[in-house]
């Protein structure tokens, strides 16, 4: 290809990552933050080797971005930002290492475009720090496959480290890629050399203070996970769960790309002794995630966003095959691919561009229990100010806690209410959460607090850990937008949630969950005293 084009067409791709990522940072400061993004928050205000739900990165960095742009929706938002932007850099150089720099705008342009992508690189969860990780070590991992220098293997193990500070199914990195140099002959000698296992010590050394934490913890956050994929329960098939998790992995790409990615695998594996090394090699970096995730969601649900890391080698696989290129790697020099191709990523960008303009600005008119984004995102900084209000009464006579009946009220509440003060998560009639490890049942004995939760009827429960409940809850309703900036009439008004503020009195104690029976796998669990930390705020 004439260098002239070669330069024009990574300068276009370049431009295109820059342009999305401006946008990103200021989209991002657009909507309230959603309930995980405000526990993630809350993690950065304890820092720890390790939390009850996840390894600890995205506390670590939201931590650092709030500490250099303050505690709002962009600063919490920022590492994510800034991993799909990472994820995105690579991307663009893996194709055009080894593909060509046409077939690197048109992963430029895919990446870009799929909902999923945007989500990860917007909101402020372990999926953004996992997919930079993910895709970083994928192409430094390819590049000692291709010449075994030790730069590449040590740099490819500080990224897998790196993931698995991020999340747990980073796990999975190892397996696919030894997979990959058993079956590759021209690679399997690799694995006689002691580079690639020296990589893999680095990066397990890196993980090496969550194994600590875990084993101080009761290995509390291994039972979580397992008991999220479905340990605690009997073995059985459900075909639903597999309809929902393909349904779930088609909508957050869009179907589109969803069937354009299977295409990729199906051509690949018809083609597996004929296609370069590469097309195997990222073949096997992401369809056994994909298939994993798959196989689990016969037994137990699979969230959508679980496998979604997988997908990103799978977008450079897609457009090697599908966009159109000079080279002879490609099965678009049929009209009606090069074609599909175009409507792939047209469809992307419609659907994501819809999302995200529904999300700051209704143009959906979906029914209620729909749209989510109403569900996750509207009300909290309203709430946070009538609670705010209650407790500053309160706190006239003697020092008041804010409490959630779950971690993520409490959490909103954190962020939310004037002042961000520390809050508490009353766990005994839920799931053991990151909030046992912050405050024990001595630390609030005795004391007056301002509660809320989602149902009318919590007075009862309240009363087996406080002394007195007032009886009436104040009561905040938030209620869906009309689209296009509209207005309803008082008959029209969609109530989305319900909120019930309680007035509460002498603490009693009570905080932990009980398990609901020995069985449960989490019922063993216990926080280690020496891991409860104290309070690094006046606490009330």
């Amino acid at each position: 290809m004439n260098s002239g084009i070669q330069r024009y067409n990574m300068a276009l791709a370049c431009l295109l990552v820059g342009l999305c990522f401006l946008f990103r940072l200021y989209y991002a400061q657009a909507f309230l933050l959603v309930p995980d993004e405000t526990n993630y928050w809350q993690w950065a205000r304890h820092l720890s080797w390790g939390y009850h739900d996840q390894a600890p990165m995205i506390g670590w960095t939201i931590f650092l971005s709030t500490k250099l742009f303050g505690h709002t929706e962009l600063g919490v938002r920022l590492p994510s930002i800034l991993s799909m932007l990472i994820a995105s850099i690579y991307l663009v150089l893996f194709a055009r290492r080894w593909f060509s720099s046409n077939i690197a705008l048109q992963t430029a342009i895919l990446s870009q475009v799929i909902l999923a992508f945007n989500v990860g690189g917007l909101l402020a969860t372990a999926d953004g720090l996992q997919s930079a990780a993910w895709i970083a070590a994928s192409y430094h991992a390819a590049r000692a496959f291709e010449n075994n220098h030790w730069r590449q293997w040590l740099i490819g193990g500080l990224c897998f480290g790196f993931g698995m500070l991020s999340k747990y199914t980073m796990v999975l990195f190892l397996p696919c890629v030894f997979a990959f140099g058993l079956v590759s002959k021209n690679h399997r000698r690799m694995f006689l050399s002691i580079r690639p296992y020296c990589a893999c010590l680095i990066g397990l050394l890196l993980f090496s203070p969550v194994v600590l934490w875990n084993a101080s913890n009761n290995w509390n956050s291994l039972r979580h996970v397992a008991y999220i994929g479905g340990v605690n329960e009997g073995f059985a098939l459900n075909f639903n769960f597999l309809g929902d998790y393909i349904a779930s992995q088609a909508a957050l790409l869009t179907p589109l790309v969803f069937i354009v990615i299977c295409l990729s695998w199906f051509v690949t594996i018809r083609r597996f002794k004929t296609v370069r090394w590469i097309n195997v090699y990222l073949l096997f970096t992401s369809l056994p995630v994909i298939a994993g995730f798959g196989l689990l969601s016969l037994h137990t649900r699979v969230y959508g966003n679980w496998p979604g890391f997988g997908y990103l080698t799978a977008t450079v696989l897609a457009a090697s095959y599908f966009a159109l290129d000079s080279r002879k790697t490609s099965v678009s020099k049929k009209p009606q691919l090069t074609a599909l191709w175009r409507w792939t990523t047209a469809s992307a960008a419609v659907l994501t561009a819809i999302v995200l303009i529904h999300t700051v600005w209704p143009i959906l008119p979906l029914p209620v229990k729909m749209d989510r984004t109403a569900g996750e995102v509207l009300g909290w900084d309203q709430l946070g100010q009538i609670t705010g209000r209650v407790k500053s009464k309160m706190s006239e006579t003697k020092p008041v806690f804010v409490f959630g009946l779950k971690y993520q009220l409490a959490s909103e509440l954190a962020f939310y209410i004037p002042g961000q003060p520390p809050t508490v998560s009353i766990n005994r009639w839920r799931r053991p959460n990151v909030y046992d490890y912050w405050y024990t049942d001595q630390d609030l004995l005795g004391m007056d607090a301002v509660g809320v939760t989602q149902n009318n009827n919590s007075r009862k429960r309240l009363l087996e850990v406080f002394e007195r409940v007032e009886q009436e809850p104040e009561s905040y309703t938030v209620y869906q937008r009309p689209v296009f900036g509209g207005k309803f009439s008082e008959k029209e008004h969609k109530k989305v949630k319900i909120f019930y503020i309680y007035r509460c009195y002498g603490f009693k104690g009570g905080l932990r969950w009980e398990p609901p029976n020995e069985k449960d796998i989490r019922g063993s669990a216990s926080v280690s005293p020496n891991a409860v930390q104290e309070p690094k705020y006046e606490v009330f």
